[in-house]
């Protein structure tokens, strides 16, 4: 097991987005360090259900889990995303449909879906607890 303590985030490839996203988890989990999952337009891909596409999310967050302990994760939708260029209520909801994908998997960590406005700032969308 990985030294300090970790959360996950799931997040855009977007590069303005990584900074924000890492401050904010650190802060709300209270954790060390923030392990970076990307994909353009990620909140995209978790709602069309692609199989491959969700397996590869999906091992590389158990990886996370398995081998640092990561016991959060954090699926993020931005404003102005190249790979999902949707209006932000849309986006809002392909977060929540996203962070029900991710329960779905029955990992045990806490699953908060999260929107990055224009100003690059985070907003809380849901914040789910492990599944039993």
């Amino acid at each position: 097991m990985a030294q300090g303590t970790f959360a996950t985030a799931i997040t855009c490839m977007d590069g303005r987005v990584q900074e924000p996203v890492s401050i904010w988890a650190k802060e709300y989990f209270g954790v060390d360090y923030v392990d970076t999952i990307t994909e353009p337009g990620v909140d995209l891909l978790l709602t069309e259900h692609l199989i491959w596409q969700d397996d590869k999310i999906k091992s590389r967050l158990e990886t996370s889990v398995n081998k640092h302990g990561s016991h959060a994760v954090v699926l993020v939708g931005h404003h102005d995303c190249a790979g999902n260029p949707v209006a932000p209520d849309k986006h809002k909801q392909m977060i929540k449909e996203s962070v029900e994908t991710i329960r779905s998997w029955k990992l045990p960590v806490r699953v908060v879906g999260l929107w990055v406005n224009e100003s690059w700032q985070p907003e809380v969308i849901c914040d789910l607890e492990p599944t039993e």
